[in-house]
């Protein structure tokens, strides 16, 4: 069964989907300019005759740079800017990323293919271990209004911009409006406060030392949940719909 699923750049405008290529575990793909030593041809002057190889492995893949010259970045269009460097001549990075987008530089172009790894696999059962409970990292109720104004301020992000601005206060409220008509600025930034006491991001107000409030408070928020997936896609249900797109 495959687990590696690769959709090529497009070689002109008038084809601007290419079948994808799908590779089982360890498979390789070739990529570069040369027809002859690749399985992937991409016909760009800019990129290395042989630029790199993909292989496959279970739930995951890995990628060789065999360029000399150009550091390919792979990017995770869900994950706010994450992104991976390979270096060049760099082999068997692993990349962790379950929707990559590698970008190849290329003489002023940039090129991109996409790379999924559909395949997961997870522990199954408790296992029957004794003794308390772990304790979760994160506790948060997804009932409160407090994770509203989390979701709204991922949203953003989490609607496929990765490098999205995270919204102003003001604009969370109007976002909020809709299911919570009494929001406003201040209480929203309440809630921004508390996110952040309750995220561990500050101390507490019986415990704070005196001094300037945390810069980046909002950024700070934004990058801890979607990092840990505090926040998911699944859970912008709990906002109205944007304005322009209807529920199904």
């Amino acid at each position: 069964m495959y687990s590696i699923i690769v959709v090529p750049p497009p070689t002109t405008e008038d084809e601007p989907d290419r079948p994808q290529i799908r590779l089982a575990p360890g498979e390789r793909l070739t990529f570069g300019r040369s027809a002859h030593d690749n399985d992937l041809h991409i016909t760009h002057d800019g990129v290395s005759r042989r630029a790199g190889e993909i292989t496959a492995h279970g739930a995951f893949w890995i990628l060789s740079n065999l360029s000399r010259e150009q550091t390919y970045v792979v990017e995770n269009p869900e994950g706010a800017g994450e992104h991976v460097k390979v270096a060049p001549g760099r082999l068997d990075a692993p990349i962790p990323f379950e929707f990559s987008r590698i970008v190849l530089p290329a003489a002023g172009d940039l090129l991109t293919l996409q790379v999924w790894a559909p395949r997961h696999d997870y522990l199954s059962g408790t296992g029957g271990l004794d003794g308390s409970t772990t304790a979760p990292a994160f506790s948060l109720d997804r009932s409160k209004r407090y994770f509203a104004v989390l979701a709204a301020l991922c949203e953003p992000r989490l609607r496929g911009t990765p490098h999205a601005p995270v919204p102003t206060v003001d604009q969370v409220a109007d976002r909020l409006r809709a299911a919570w008509p009494a929001a406003s600025r201040t209480s929203v930034q309440w809630n921004i406060d508390y996110l952040a006491v309750k995220l561990r991001l500050k101390p507490g107000p019986e415990s704070a030392d005196p001094g300037p409030r945390l810069n980046g408070k909002k950024e700070s928020l934004v990058s801890l949940a979607l990092r840990f997936d505090l926040v998911r896609e699944d859970d912008l249900a709990v906002l109205a719909p944007p304005p322009g797109r209807e529920t199904r």
